[in-house]
C-alpha cells in the first residue's frame, strides 16, 4: 500500500510539474503577443519538445499504475482525470506554439487600424489555466466550477475579435487578407486555450465528485 501510494504521489508531482511548465508558456506567449516580440516567440517554441516528452512519460506511469495496482474509487478516478488532464496540458503547449508561429507573421508588419487588443483575452485564458491547476492541486470544487463560468468570457472576446475582422474585409481591407486571417487565428488559438483550461476544470470535478460535467452537465 505504501509503494502504491508513492506510485500516486510520483504521478502528482509530475502532472504538476508540466502544468508549471505549461502555464510558464502561455504567460510568456502572452507578452509575445503584446509586444509582437519575434525572438520570444521563437523561445517559446522550443519548449514543445520537452513538453510532449512529459506528456507520455505521465501517461505511461497512469497505464502502468492501473496495470499493476488495478485502482478502484477515488485513486482510478484520480488517475483517469490525470491522463485527460495530460492530454489538454500538452494540447495548451500546441496551442501556444501556433500562436507563436502567428506572432511571427504579424510582427512583419505595422499595427493596422481594425487589430484587436488580445490582452484581456489572453489574461482570462491565463487566469483560467491557473484557477484549473490550483483547483487540481487544493481539490477545490469551487474553483473549478468557476474556471467553468470564466469560458464564457473569453468565447465572447472572440466573437469580438471576429466581428471586428470582419467588419475591416466589409471596409474593403482585402489587401490585408493574409494578415487578418493570422489575427483571426490568434483569437482561435487563444480561446482553444481557454476550451482546454476548461476542460482540465471539468476533470478535477470528476476527480472530487464522481460526476462527469462536460457538454453543458454541470448543474
Amino acid at each position: 500500500m505504501k509503494h502504491f501510494q508513492r506510485e500516486l504521489d510520483k504521478v502528482k508531482k509530475m502532472i504538476l510539474s508540466l502544468g508549471a511548465l505549461v502555464e510558464q508558456g502561455v504567460h510568456r506567449i502572452k507578452a509575445a503577443i503584446e509586444e509582437r516580440d519575434v525572438a520570444l516567440a521563437k523561445d517559446i517554441m522550443r519548449f514543445d519538445h520537452e513538453i510532449d516528452e512529459m506528456e507520455v512519460e505521465i501517461e505511461e506511469e497512469c497505464l502502468k499504475i492501473i496495470a499493476l495496482h488495478q485502482p478502484v474509487a477515488a485513486d482510478l478516478r484520480f488517475l483517469i482525470a490525470v491522463v485527460k488532464i495530460n492530454n489538454d496540458l500538452e494540447r495548451i503547449g500546441d496551442q501556444v506554439v501556433n500562436i507563436a508561429q502567428r506572432v511571427q507573421q504579424i510582427a512583419k508588419r505595422p499595427v493596422a487600424p481594425y487589430q484587436f487588443d488580445y490582452s484581456v483575452m489572453a489574461e482570462k485564458a491565463e487566469t483560467m489555466l491557473r484557477m484549473s491547476l490550483d483547483s487540481l492541486v487544493n481539490q477545490d470544487l469551487d474553483m473549478a466550477i468557476e474556471v467553468l463560468k470564466l469560458d464564457d468570457e473569453v468565447d465572447k472576446l472572440k466573437n469580438e475579435a471576429y466581428d471586428r475582422i470582419k467588419q475591416a474585409m466589409a471596409d474593403g481591407a482585402t489587401k490585408d487578407i493574409g494578415y487578418m486571417i493570422n489575427l483571426l487565428l490568434i483569437s482561435r488559438h487563444i480561446e482553444r486555450l481557454g476550451d482546454h483550461a476548461t476542460n482540465i476544470a471539468e476533470e478535477v470535478i470528476y476527480m472530487i465528485e464522481g460526476e462527469i460535467v462536460r457538454h453543458g452537465k454541470l448543474d
